[in-house]
């Protein structure tokens, strides 16, 4: 499994639960004491972002990560793997 895919869905994943609340990328950031920068570079799934980070992240939208078997890539995840 690649890494920068799962770092993607992971972002991603963290970017729906905070729509879901509501929340701007900056009242996430207030909530987890980092910067928008930092958020924006967790939900673009930025390999070089800290666990720190994440766990500040996952923590201010009361969530926690969980360790599951890899699946494979959707098509969407892949679209631009061909161009």
């Amino acid at each position: 499994m690649d890494y920068a895919l799962i770092a993607t869905r992971l972002g991603n994943e963290i970017r729906q639960r905070r729509l879901k609340r509501g929340l701007t990328q900056a009242a996430l950031a207030s909530l987890a004491s980092i910067t928008r920068q930092k958020v924006i570079a967790i939900e673009r799934g930025d390999l070089s972002v800290g666990m720190m980070a994440y766990a500040r992240v996952l923590g201010a939208l009361d969530c926690e990560l969980a360790v599951v078997p890899a699946r494979m890539p959707t098509l969407d995840e892949i679209h631009g793997v061909f161009n």
